[in-house]
Order: structure tokens, then sequence, then C-alpha cells
């Protein structure tokens, strides 16, 4: 009889929560510190802007790409080249001699956004069904809560170290997380076979690009631009030839039938808007805080200021991730999304109402932490739930990249408020912060409606067993 392949989970887990903290850190890590970058290599606002837009569009591309190929290449190996891929990206940012070469190393630390389908994938794979929510709920709550600790981390590192420092610090972790992964992360017990479909992957690419380009540059561009309108025409073309393509392939890189699966369609929907939400709280409240007192509000914080200010955000984002598994027994996924978006919908609103006085923030952040963390996680796991073990790399990256879509869409729409809403010295005025938290109440509102029609989530299937070669001569 063949022998259990054998791994220690709990080393399993702290390799995987070191890497998608990593790389969910470097994300955030940089936007905060573009003025200095722009200052310090002689660029240009509208230049600078491509090293966080680099960096989006080639997560995009990769993080499904790559999780299909872990499916069925194997999610170990395929994660240890996603890793390396980081680390070098973050060697070559923080030698960068100019502008391009930064911008050409911040694509290179794109392919590292497959480490969160990837993860999610030898969870599933590793841990006993039973355990499954709990574990994705921890991952999860350290994915959220890395990108808000990244905001927080910018503006010491910055101050005290310099801005070469935001890539050497994720470099030198991710180089340690690479070897550990190779030494003790097990390989993927089952595989899908099959082939990638390149021209589908061509026109998921292009749609994602024509899409996420204007909407992260759209402001600077002009909003009727003939270039920002002709992306967007352009990303519906892409986006009906991707569909066309997907469906007549023997080998597709989306399955549209699992996309299709109502949990899958509203939880993912579900997402679209927590990313708007998560995004643009995450870009705007801090320049909230940063605002000087001269304008009418604000608190006149300095980066390092408001970092700690979202604090609070932070802690309950993780303690409430952590415990979305646990809490799974009594309160299903679904009820957790539920719950969670309505507390945005609370916090969005409060902070739209009442922000005269630090504390007012910090408790309508902390709230919104709450709920982000709590339904961050319910709804990953309830994509790994509800598709196949096979298929477990590529849904968890279609719901990142759906994350990443809304994110950039609340970015843009919050961006556009408040630039529209200018005094005359050149400040924003209070009314855009406030219209653009009554827009993400708005979105809250939609999440909960969203959430009460995602079905019940069924039970996983047990875990197929493949024996390594060694166990099979052994046996």
């Amino acid at each position: 009889m063949p022998v259990i392949r054998s791994g220690n989970p709990r080393v399993t887990l702290a390799v995987l929560a070191t890497v998608v903290a990593s790389f969910s850190m470097l994300q955030s890590l940089v936007s905060p510190a573009l003025p200095v970058i722009q200052h310090d290599l002689h660029t240009t606002p509208g230049t600078v802007t491509w090293v966080f837009t680099a960096l989006l569009l080639s997560v995009s591309v990769a993080t499904p790409l790559l999780g299909r190929i872990g499916d069925m290449a194997g999610k170990e190996r395929t994660l240890f080249v996603a890793l390396a891929a980081l680390a070098i990206g973050c060697l070559i940012a923080a030698l960068a001699p100019n502008v391009g070469v930064l911008i050409a190393a911040r694509i290179f630390q794109g392919v590292g956004g497959a480490v969160f389908p990837l993860s999610f994938g030898i969870i599933r794979d590793e841990f006993p069904a039973e355990r499954v929510p709990s574990v994705v709920g921890v991952v999860s709550a350290i994915i959220a809560a890395g990108g808000g600790l990244g905001i927080v981390l910018a503006g010491p590192i910055v101050e005290w170290l310099g801005w070469r420092w935001l890539f050497w610090i994720p470099m030198a972790v991710v180089a340690i997380a690479t070897v550990l992964v190779r030494r003790y992360v097990p390989e993927s017990p089952s595989r899908v076979p099959g082939r990638i479909d390149w021209l589908a992957a061509t026109f998921l690419s292009g749609w994602l690009i024509a899409l996420l380009l204007p909407l992260s540059t759209g402001r600077s561009w002009g909003w009727g631009s003939l270039r920002t309108t002709g992306l967007f025409a352009l990303a519906a073309v892409l986006f009906a030839g991707w569909i066309a393509v997907e469906l007549r392939s023997r080998n597709p890189l989306i399955d549209m039938r699992m996309m299709r699966r109502p949990a899958v369609l509203t939880t993912n929907l579900v997402a679209l808007l927590f990313g708007a939400a998560m995004f643009a709280v995450y870009a705007f409240v801090p320049q909230f805080l940063q605002i000087p007192k001269a304008a009418g509000f604000g608190f006149g914080a300095s980066v390092t200021q408001a970092g700690l200010l979202m604090l609070p955000m932070l802690v309950t984002m993780a303690v409430a991730g952590s415990f979305s598994g646990p809490l799974a027994a009594r309160f299903s996924a679904k009820t957790q999304v539920v719950s969670g978006s309505s507390m945005i919908l609370i916090a969005a609103l409060m902070f739209a109402r009442f922000h005269d006085a630090q504390w007012q923030v910090a408790l309508s952040t902390a709230l919104f932490g709450v709920g982000l963390g709590l339904a961050y996680a319910a709804m990953t796991s309830l994509i790994v739930q509800n598709v196949p073990r096979e298929q477990t790399g590529v849904a968890t990256g279609m719901n990142a990249n759906i994350r990443t879509i809304g994110g950039s869409i609340g970015t843009a729409l919050a961006s556009s408020i408040i630039t529209g809403h200018v005094q005359r010295s050149g400040l924003p005025t209070e009314a855009g912060f406030t219209t653009t938290f009554y827009l993400l109440s708005a979105f809250a509102a939609a999440a909960v409606v969203l959430a009460l029609a995602i079905p019940a989530a069924r039970r996983l299937s047990p875990p197929t067993v493949v024996p390594r070669p060694e166990e099979k001569l052994a046996a």
C-alpha cells in the first residue's frame, strides 16, 4: 500500500505566510515614496507613476497564467520560479540607475503576483479538508494586512534608510523564502494534464492591459481623450474575443463553466467591489491625514505619522481574518461575507460623517479592517471550496485579478472626485473626501446585496494522494 506523502504543515504554512506577506507589502510599499523617487531619479510625475503602473499590469498578466501553469506543472516548482523572478526584480530595482531600469524591474517583480494563487493551491493540496478554511483565512488575512503594512512601513524606511531599501529589504526576505520553499514545501500531489492555450493567454493579457492602463493613467491623459476611450473600446473587443476563444478551446486557460458557477460568479463580483473599497482606503485615507490643518480639515500628519494612524485597521484586519476559519463551524463563509460587507458600509458612512478627530478616523478604519479581514478570507475560502482541486490556482488567480481591477476602478473614481474638488490654494476640499466615502458606501451596499445571493458552499472534495517515487519503492 502506498505511503501518504508527508510534509510539516506548520512549516509549510509559515513559509507560505512569509511568501505572501512579502509580495503583499511590496505592492503598497512604493506608492507613498513615488515623490521621493521622482526627485532622486530626476524624472517627471507622469513618468514616475509607471513605477506603480508597470507592476500592476505585470501582476494582472502573470497571476492567472502562472496559476494555471502551477496547476499543470506543479505548484511548488512554479512558486520557486515566481519567487526567484521577484528577488531578481527587487535586486535590479534597488540598483536602478534611472527610472527606465526601475520600471523594467517592476515588470519583472510582477511575476511574483503568482504567489497568491499558488499558495492557496498548495494549501488545498497539503492540508486536511477540514483545516483548509482556517488556513485560507490566516493566509488571506496576512495578504490583506500586508498591503496596509506596506503603507505603514514606507515612511520610516524612506526617512531612515532611503527609498532603495524598499527593495533591498523585500529582496532579502524573498531570497530566504525561495530557499525555504525549495527545502520545505512539498511538490503538488496532483496535476491537471493539458497545455497552455497561448491564444487565450494573449487575449487575456490584452484585455487586462487595455483595461487597467487607462484606469491607472486616465486622469493624466484625460478621461475623454482618444487614448483613454480607445483603450477601453479595445479592452471590450479583446474581452469578447477572449470569451469566444476560451469557449472553443479544448484546453481553456480559464474554464468559463467554472467562472459561471453561481458561487464563483457572485463571489468574484463581491471581490470586485471589495477591491474598489480597499485600494481607495489604502490610497486616500493617508492622504486625508496628511492634509494641512490650514485647509480646514485633516491633521497635517507626516507620511510616517499617517501610516501609524492606519495601524488600528491593520490590527483588526489581521485578527478578523485569522478568526474567519475557526468561525466557519458556526458562521458560514457566506454569512461572513455579508457581515463583512455590512461593517464596511457602516465604516464608510462613519468616515463620511465623522472625521474631525483622529480617534474618529481610527474607529471607522478599525471597523473597516474588521469587515475587510472577515470577508476577504471568507471570499477566498468560497472560491477554493467551489472549484475543482485541479483549478484552484487559476481560479484564485482570477479572483485576485478581479480585486485588482476593482481596486483600479475605485482608485480612479476616488482620484477623479478628490482632484475635482480643489480649493484656490490647490489643496483638496473636504467635500471631495466626503463624496468619495459615500461612493465607497454605495460599493459596500452593493456588495451586501450580492453577498446575500451567494449560494451555500459545498463540501471540499477529499484530497488526492499521490506517492512520491521513493515511497512507491518502499511500498
